[in-house]
């Protein structure tokens, strides 16, 4: 997983070049949920990945989508949709209602993010608010309001 993840995010516009280091941490962490980290495969190679951890908000348990990597041979095919899609799917299922992610203003609204601060979910750091978004995964789902707080491994206090 980890040589996916770092070509994923090598010609990234945003990246910190360790997003692979993260998902390693994560993985060892108690944040994370082994039905919720999915691979995607093209002819028996794996083409990408996502995860998403436990997070919280005000008492509420939600989830953290970090990160998504799909090789950069296989982007623009719907492969990471479609590993999102997957993700919500199984995360409703296991009863989490929402799915928190910093990203990228132009893709995640496709997947039905929208801005956090309008279910009431605020970021911890300082962060452009089109960029910090939510995606309520269970119809009904009540709003939330407070501070986000990712699972240690992400090193935001």
């Amino acid at each position: 997983m980890y040589s996916v993840v770092k070509a994923a995010f090598d010609s990234a516009e945003h990246s910190g070049g360790t997003e692979q280091d993260l998902v390693d941490a994560l993985r060892k962490g108690e944040a994370f949920i082994p039905e919720l980290s999915l691979v995607a495969e093209v002819d028996g190679e794996i083409a990408g990945h996502i995860l998403f951890t436990k997070a919280g908000v005000g008492d509420a348990a939600v989830l953290a989508l970090a990160p998504l990597s799909v090789l950069p041979a296989y982007q623009r095919r719907g492969i990471g949709m479609s590993l999102i899609k997957e993700g919500h799917s199984i995360a409703a299922q296991l009863g989490y209602e929402y799915s928190v992610v910093l990203g990228s203003e132009k893709y995640y609204p496709r997947a039905g993010y929208v801005p956090a601060a309008s279910f009431g979910i605020r970021p911890p750091f300082d962060v452009p608010e089109e960029n910090f978004m939510a995606c309520k995964i269970k119809e009904g789902a009540p709003d939330l309001c407070g501070v986000m707080k990712y699972a240690k491994e992400f090193g935001i206090d």
